[in-house]
């Protein structure tokens, strides 16, 4: 189900799942800009202009969604920027100039990513994508959130569980040093809108301070490391007003070990730990 930042909607319609590659095949772009950039969106209109069509069957007022596909795809080539969130509000800002029955959109967009190899060429990269949406009315932007998602880090160490409620159902041994399979999914807002369009510098210190984090921290528990990720993020990044960290515990299971030197592990089994934190400056 879709949410709104600017509220509860009557109806809404769109197109997801729409991918497009820009390739700047004679490899000029900005120091720090990959030549491919890739992007998987989802485009949402709402409107009381396209009411008739779920009374009535009566499409005149409709936009097709194939036509918002093409447009997407189309437009992606007057998109010089590097980051989503530029891409986003660009695509929002179009189409809403093009089209007076829109009374606004959500323009919501995945990173598709890739490695420069070298000059030439490129590999899949990931696994953890950068993430943004920006909804916009007539009146201007009403929300720029950005995120990444799809975190997948091992420690090898410095990993405890210890001291947790115990009861007949309590199966699970006190833990003092796990190496830790953690999955984690961020998304954060903005103190206003317009700092959202930073060209990518906060996704990428994001990125950058969570992979120093992990390494760095000795943790109790998979809360206190999302805690203290949050925490830092609120710190070190002023422009960041929310944020809402989601994390697995993926930790694998043990086959053998040799002390603490060395070990053979498995894929955990399927039901695995959720955890989730709200934190607001």
């Amino acid at each position: 189900m879709e949410t709104f930042s600017s509220g509860w909607k009557r109806n809404y319609y769109g197109k997801g799942e729409v991918t497009a590659y820009r390739l700047n095949r004679d490899g000029q772009v900005p120091d720090g800009q990959s030549a491919l950039f890739g992007a998987n969106t989802k485009m949402l209109l709402y409107g009381e202009a396209f009411w008739p069509t779920y009374t009535t069957g009566d499409n005149s007022g409709l936009i097709a969604t194939d036509s918002m596909k093409n447009f997407i795809q189309h437009e992606t080539l007057n998109y010089g920027g590097p980051d989503l969130e530029g891409y986003c509000r660009f695509l929002a800002e179009k189409f809403i100039g093009l089209y007076p029955q829109v009374e606004g959109l959500q323009v919501s967009s995945v990173e598709i990513p890739y490695r420069a190899q070298g000059k030439w060429s490129y590999s899949p990269g990931g696994p953890e994508q950068a993430t943004a949406r920006v909804e916009l009315n007539r009146e201007g932007i009403v929300e720029a959130a950005s995120g990444i998602r799809g975190f997948r880090i091992v420690r090898l160490g410095g990993s405890a569980f210890k001291g947790f409620a115990r009861d007949e159902y309590t199966t699970l041994p006190d833990i003092e040093n796990r190496p830790l399979h953690m999955w984690l999914d961020l998304e954060w807002s903005y103190v206003s809108p317009g700092e959202a369009f930073n060209g990518g510098a906060v996704t990428k210190a994001v990125r950058r301070m969570t992979h120093e984090l992990f390494d760095a921290f000795e943790s109790g528990s998979i809360q206190e490391i999302i805690y203290q990720l949050g925490t830092r993020m609120l710190s070190e990044v002023p422009v960041i007003a929310e944020i809402h960290l989601e994390a697995n515990n993926r930790t694998w299971d043990t086959i053998a070990e040799r002390g603490g030197e060395l070990g053979v592990y498995t894929d955990a089994r399927p039901p695995y730990g959720c955890l989730g934190l709200r934190m607001k400056r």
